[in-house]
This record gives structure tokens, C-alpha cells and sequence, in this order.
């Protein structure tokens, strides 16, 4: 599976708090649309976001889907009335799971399927076996073309790998959050792509003097430095930053390609030290 390294992520493209539709339902179909008019080729979603709307939209949008386009989802957790993430990783529960990210994409077969580990809080400590092995027999049934584990420990991705081959892992990971260095670096001997989730931060951006400065001096935006730095950090890092507008989707874009020197490199690596 290779895709390019610049993609899309879709969870800001429901509601409040990743909640019901979006105000502007039009505004998020031309994001959509856009996208692939700029060569993306890779948009990540799940059925969890709206719940379904994301995918609903990807669908309406997009459908019949380009060949060159791969659709990542996730199972593994569902949403309450609260706006919760509660657990979903019973073996029933991930068959339907799978069952309504094929049918709200229009797909038979899922092209890939990550497995969310933890919970809003990060990574948590535990066998992920009877999952995995779960979505292992929907993929030998046809139903899933590739795997990947998210919101996992390094313990855990070792014991998905040593179940069945993964193709991506996909963690939280940016400039002043690093813990995954380590596993990034592993990942990369190992031939397996590292997508980080909230790459600009999360729901806040990224502050940072150092990172303004850099943005500064290079006439670019702090976002567009951010995303830099990412690519720059390890050749197996797939981006997917999300967004609701068309004009920071091209933002987005342009800053992906933007030349970091190792002066700026240098700057940059503080800030994981001062978060």
C-alpha cells in the first residue's frame, strides 16, 4: 500500500465535539471535493465521527471514489449522548462496526482499517489480541484489504505485528508532543507508516515562540512550519491535518512543501523540551 505522504483527515468536518452535521454541509462537500483536486489521496475518517457524518459526507462527495484514493476508518470506540468515546472492541461489536463503515462509505471492502486502542486520555496498558484477531478474520473474509493499530503503546503494536501484519500506526505526535520518537524510528526500519493525529496540537493549536519565530523569518505560517517539520522528521510520517475550510486545505497543502533549513530543524527540536 503506498500512498502519498500529504493526506486529510475528515473529523473536523462534523459537528461540535466531532457531533452531528456540520452548520455549512455544502462548505464541507467542496473541502472534500477540493482535495482530491489538489492530487490528495489519502483521507482518513471513522464512523464515529458525527457518528457516521463524516463518512456519510465522504460518500456523497466523493462516491464513485477515484482509484487512486485510500479510505482510512478506525473501530474500536462509539460515541455516547455525552459526546464520549466509550469502548467498542468486542468481537460483535467491531463486526458491526466494520459492517457500518462499508455500508456509510459504499465500499465492500475496506481499504484500511485501524483498530483505536486507550481512550480520550491516550494509549492504555493491555492485550489488544482478541480485537485484533478479530479484524484479522474479517480481512481474511475480504472485508478489510490492510490493518493498523492507533492510539497504541509500542508494547501493543509489537503484539498486533506479531499477530498479522500492519501497514500504519496512528498516534498522537507532533512538535512539543514526542513520545512515539522512539517508535517512529522503529517503524521506518520496518518498512510501516507512522500517521500522527492532532499534528498542529489538537483542538488548540500549537503556541509556541519558537515555532512563530521560524514562521517568521521564513515568511510562512506556524501551521504551515509545523507540518514541515513533520515530514522532514522521518520519511515513513503521513500527514493528515483536518480542517472545515477550503482556504487552510490549500494552506495546508503549500505548507507541507515548505524547506526547513537545519538552523530551523534546530530551533524547532526545543520545543518538545519546553512542553
Amino acid at each position: 500500500m503506498t500512498v502519498p505522504r500529504f493526506g486529510y483527515g475528515a473529523m473536523q468536518l462534523a459537528g461540535p465535539g466531532v457531533m452531528g452535521p456540520p452548520a455549512d454541509r455544502d462548505g464541507a462537500l467542496a473541502v472534500l471535493r477540493e482535495a482530491i483536486d489538489l492530487g490528495i489521496a489519502h483521507i482518513d475518517t471513522a464512523d464515529a465521527y458525527g457518528p457516521r457524518v463524516t463518512n456519510e459526507l465522504i460518500r456523497e462527495a466523493l462516491h464513485p471514489y477515484p482509484d487512486s484514493l485510500h479510505v482510512a476508518t478506525k473501530v474500536g470506540a462509539t460515541r455516547d449522548e455525552q459526546g464520549g468515546w466509550p469502548p467498542a472492541r468486542e468481537p460483535a461489536q467491531l463486526r458491526h462496526a466494520i459492517d457500518e463503515n462499508r455500508k456509510s462509505l459504499g465500499l465492500d471492502t475496506l481499504d484500511l482499517v485501524y483498530l483505536r486502542l486507550g481512550n480520550a486520555e491516550g494509549p492504555q496498558a493491555g492485550s489488544l489480541s482478541r480485537a485484533f484477531e478479530t479484524l484479522v478474520e474479517l480481512q481474511q473474509q475480504g472485508l478489510i484489504r490492510h490493518l493498523g493499530v492507533s492510539n497504541a503503546t509500542a508494547e501493543q503494536v509489537s503484539e498486533a505485528q506479531a499477530i498479522a501484519p500492519i501497514v500504519s500506526v496512528q498516534n498522537m505526535y507532533n512538535l512539543a508532543y514526542r513520545h512515539d520518537d522512539e517508535l517512529i524510528d522503529r517503524l521506518a526500519a520496518e518498512n510501516v507508516a507512522y500517521v500522527p493525529f492532532f499534528p498542529l496540537g489538537g483542538f488548540s493549536p500549537l503556541q509556541s515562540a519558537a515555532l512563530s519565530a521560524v514562521a517568521t523569518r521564513l515568511n510562512a505560517t506556524p501551521i504551515s512550519v509545523a507540518l514541515a517539520w513533520l515530514l522532514r522528521r522521518s520519511p515513513n510520517i503521513l500527514l493528515i491535518p483536518g480542517t472545515s475550510s477550503v482556504r487552510h486545505l490549500r494552506e495546508n497543502v503549500v505548507g507541507a512543501g515548505l524547506s526547513l533549513s537545519g538552523e530551523d530543524v534546530a530551533e524547532l527540536e526545543e520545543i518538545s523540551g519546553q512542553a
